[in-house]
This record gives C-alpha cells, sequence and structure tokens, in this order.
C-alpha cells in the first residue's frame, strides 16, 4: 500500500514538474509585444463606419502588423476618418469636416491611430495638423490622399504647404497607401514675378506648395506610404530632430520642375534609409541647419541626386556638418553626390562623407560647385561657404558628362578632399565628354582610380589660405 502511495506521489511531482517546464516554455515563445488589446469605445465614431451609401456597418477588428510600440501597444484607440463623416469618394472635401475632426479626437488619446482607410480616396484642401498630442499617435495611411487639381481651388495661405504637421513628439506615420499631390497642373506654370509686365504673370501662383511638412517636431518615423506628384517639394523637415524615413516611395516625372523628393533643414538626427526616389530635383536635398544625418541605402532617380545646398544664398550664413551618404544607387540622374554654395555666402559645410555608391548614366557623378548660380547672370563675390573634410570613396559606374567637376572658391579653397577608390567610365555611346575638373581643391586621392586622368586634386600645403579663410569666416 505504502509502494502505491509513493508511486502516485512520484507521479503527481512529475506531472506537476513537467507543466511547469512546458509553462516556461510557452512565455518563452509568447512576445508581449506581439499582442495588442485593441480598445475599441462604445462612442459611435469609434466603433462603427459610415458608408458611402449612409448605411452603418459593424467595424471588423483592425489587421495591424506593424508593432508601433512607442508608447502603450496594449491599450491602442483606432479612429477611422470615415466614421468622423469623411466620403472617400475623390470628389467631395474631408478636409475639416472628417479629417480635422479625426485629428481632435486622436490627438487627445495615448497611443492613437489615425485611420485613413484602403480603397477609398480622399479629397483634402490645406490643412495645418497641430500638436503637441498626448504620446504615440500614429497616423495609418492605407487609402489614397489626393489634393485639388484646379489651381483656381487653393487659397492663397494654403500655397506654402499642402499637408502641414507642426509641434508633434513621438509621431508615426505608416501604411500602405499614398498621398497624391496631383502636381501635373502646377508645373508648366510659371510663378509671379513682381518685376513683370502686368498681364498674365498677375494670375501665376507667388508659390507652390510643399506636399508634406514636418516643422518643429521631434522622434518622428515616416516610411512605407508613397508621396507623389507634388507641385514642389515632396516632403520637408524643417527645425525637427529625432526623424526616421525608412521605405518611403517618393515619385514624379524626372521633368517635374523643383519636385525635390526629401528636403532638410534646421533638423538634426535624421535617417533616411531603404527609399526610393524619382523627381525632378535633388533626390535628398540638405540645408543649412543640419548635422548627423545619415543617408543609406537609397535609390535615386530620375533626380539631381544627393545634394547638399545650395548654401549662402545672398550672402546668408550656412552651416552643415557630420553627413554621411552610404550604399546609394543613382540612375539617370544629373548629378551624384554633390555640394553647392552661392557665391559671397559665409559658414562653412564640414565633416561630409560619400561611399558605396553606383552611378548609371549619371551627367556628373561627383560634384563640389561653388559658383552655383540657377539664374543668367550672377555677380562675382569674394566670400563663400568653406567646404572641408570631404570624402568620395567606392563610386564607380558610368557617367555622361564629367566624371568629376571641383569648382573652390578662389578665396576660399577647398581642403581635406579624399577621393578614392573610383571607378568611372563613360556611358555607352557617349563620345564627347568634358575633362575632369578640380579647381583650388586640396586633398588627396587614394588607389585605386580609374581612369587615371581624374586624379587631380592639388597636394600642395594651402595653410596660408587656411589661416586667411579662419580670420575671415564667421564660426558655425
Amino acid at each position: 500500500m505504502s509502494l502505491l502511495r509513493f508511486t502516485l506521489f512520484s507521479a503527481r511531482i512529475y506531472h506537476f514538474i513537467l507543466n511547469f517546464f512546458i509553462f516556461l516554455l510557452l512565455l518563452r515563445l509568447v512576445d508581449p509585444r506581439n499582442v495588442h488589446i485593441w480598445e475599441l469605445k462604445s462612442h459611435s465614431h469609434y466603433n462603427h463606419r459610415v458608408h458611402n451609401d449612409g448605411n452603418h456597418v459593424s467595424r471588423p477588428n483592425p489587421s495591424i502588423n506593424a508593432d508601433y510600440g512607442l508608447y502603450n501597444p496594449y491599450n491602442i484607440t483606432i479612429l477611422d476618418v470615415l466614421s468622423f463623416g469623411a466620403m472617400g469618394d475623390g470628389t467631395s472635401d474631408d478636409s475639416k469636416v472628417a479629417f480635422l475632426a479625426t485629428w481632435a479626437a486622436a490627438c487627445k488619446v495615448e497611443s492613437a491611430i489615425f485611420e485613413v482607410p484602403s480603397e477609398f480616396r480622399f479629397l483634402i484642401g490645406p490643412l495645418t495638423f497641430r500638436g503637441p498630442c498626448e504620446p504615440g499617435l500614429v497616423l495609418k495611411i492605407d487609402g489614397t490622399i489626393v489634393a485639388p487639381s484646379n489651381l483656381d481651388d487653393w487659397p492663397e495661405s494654403g500655397l506654402f504647404t499642402w499637408i502641414n504637421f507642426k509641434f508633434l513628439q513621438n509621431f508615426k506615420v505608416t501604411g500602405t497607401g499614398s498621398i497624391d499631390g496631383q502636381g501635373s497642373a502646377w508645373w508648366d506654370v510659371p510663378l509671379f514675378q513682381s518685376n513683370q509686365s502686368v498681364g498674365n504673370s498677375t494670375n501665376n501662383p507667388k508659390m507652390k506648395p510643399t506636399a508634406v511638412r514636418f516643422y518643429e517636431s521631434f522622434n518622428l518615423s515616416i516610411g512605407d506610404i508613397t508621396i507623389e506628384n507634388s507641385p514642389s517639394i515632396h516632403l520637408k523637415f524643417d527645425n525637427c530632430g529625432g526623424v526616421l524615413v525608412t521605405n518611403l516611395t517618393v515619385s514624379s516625372p524626372g521633368n517635374s520642375p523643383n519636385t525635390d523628393g526629401i528636403h532638410l533643414q534646421n533638423s538634426q538626427d535624421v535617417e533616411v534609409e531603404y527609399s526610393s526616389i524619382a523627381c525632378g530635383d535633388d533626390c535628398i536635398s540638405i540645408q543649412t541647419g543640419c548635422s548627423n544625418v545619415c543617408i543609406h541605402d537609397v535609390q535615386c532617380g530620375p533626380g539631381h541626386g544627393i545634394s547638399i545646398g545650395a548654401l549662402g544664398k545672398d550672402n546668408s550664413l550656412a552651416c552643415v556638418s557630420n553627413i554621411t551618404v552610404q550604399n546609394i544607387t543613382l540612375q539617370d540622374t544629373a548629378y551624384g553626390a554633390r555640394i553647392k554654395t552661392w557665391q559671397g555666402g559665409l559658414g562653412s559645410v564640414e565633416s561630409v562623407f560619400f561611399s558605396d555608391i553606383q552611378v548609371t548614366n549619371v551627367k556628373v557623378p561627383i560634384t563640389i560647385d561653388q559658383f552655383y548660380c540657377d539664374k543668367r547672370v550672377c555677380h562675382n563675390q569674394t566670400d563663400a561657404v568653406s567646404v572641408a573634410n570631404v570624402g568620395f570613396n567606392r563610386i564607380s559606374g558610368t557617367f555622361t558628362s564629367q566624371a568629376i567637376h571641383l569648382a573652390c572658391s578662389d578665396s576660399t579653397p577647398c581642403i581635406d578632399i579624399s577621393i578614392g577608390e573610383v571607378n568611372l567610365a563613360p556611358s555607352a555611346g557617349v563620345r564627347k565628354i568634358k575633362p575632369t575638373l578640380c579647381w583650388n581643391s586640396y586633398g588627396e586621392m587614394q588607389a585605386p582610380v580609374f581612369p587615371t586622368s581624374i586624379d587631380c586634386l592639388e597636394t600642395s600645403n594651402p595653410f596660408k589660405m587656411i589661416n586667411k579663410l579662419n580670420s575671415t569666416q564667421f564660426t558655425c
């Protein structure tokens, strides 16, 4: 009898230990970050959709693969713009009634998702989505947002920016949808010039709107969506910090004027990665006030390449530092890696490194141009934004006009320039190319460099000019 009791007791101990280890194993297999508890409030704005025919249908539980994880992934509130009165038919104006109302509600809730659902087309005019908001706000765009296609539908106050985000923190934009600026109506219209004779020019716009702008916002993540056909710049960050752009698609024709892909100004700690940009101007433009910027794994073309500048316009002070551009593919672009400054500017560009860049049919792959001018005539001026500690390394492929163009200021030389492991050849069928130019540029070439004719940097000691430079330039 005692033996039987001992056997039963041993069996219970065995099953207890076995179940305990199974429990521990399950705990390891279940990642709590992937468990989402969706908070669907009883208010009618949260738990149903209103279709265009006026019928109310039950709102299905959302299926979102992304782990937003900014604050509280276990208690997320979803606000659908359709439930706030949006029509989503592409012709009704959904701006103020629906989009601003949805934003006002989402902004007040921690870890809220402002949802723009798929299979709908939402027409909105110029809008400003203003913070501050509760942390963890996500704008999820799965449908299509379109701008007015008729220029007469744009108020003059909305010509600066179409979709404007201001004063936000810990904000994310994601989804599978698109933002379409319908910019073709703008591209052939010249801007109004006050010095022109009165006539048709008075009907021309004074500016063309940027599609999406972030102003004075921090800890931002923008990814997975498409921004296309902007009247002007597609995506701008102004006075922002802690920015991640990932898996973004920018698309507009190569002949669409001034349609930069991503424009950075006065922004720090920015990373742009795994994105594809096709536009009619700089794929990425880095302006004054930018530092600690990393751009990698980006496809560019058509467009004007990856550019720093133009800096120093109208004798202004410009400061750019700590820029890294690597693992870039450029095809059918006007430029590759480029720094451009106006004559007469002040300040500096320093610690800029371009590396691992593949070019195909690029007009000029490597450029420093301190005589930049977008007008017919620009007057010669002595002052210049200084350029120092710049590297161009592991750049290979084909060009259509000139392999290297380094045109540095007569009074302010480019110093500490490094060019190495470069292999550039004319594109097939190109018979006439310009010789490499290295004007007033100092540094060293690091082998291998092909063809050898591009080895044109000056290696003499420019210390006298550097001392003069340091005594005359404003410090950034």
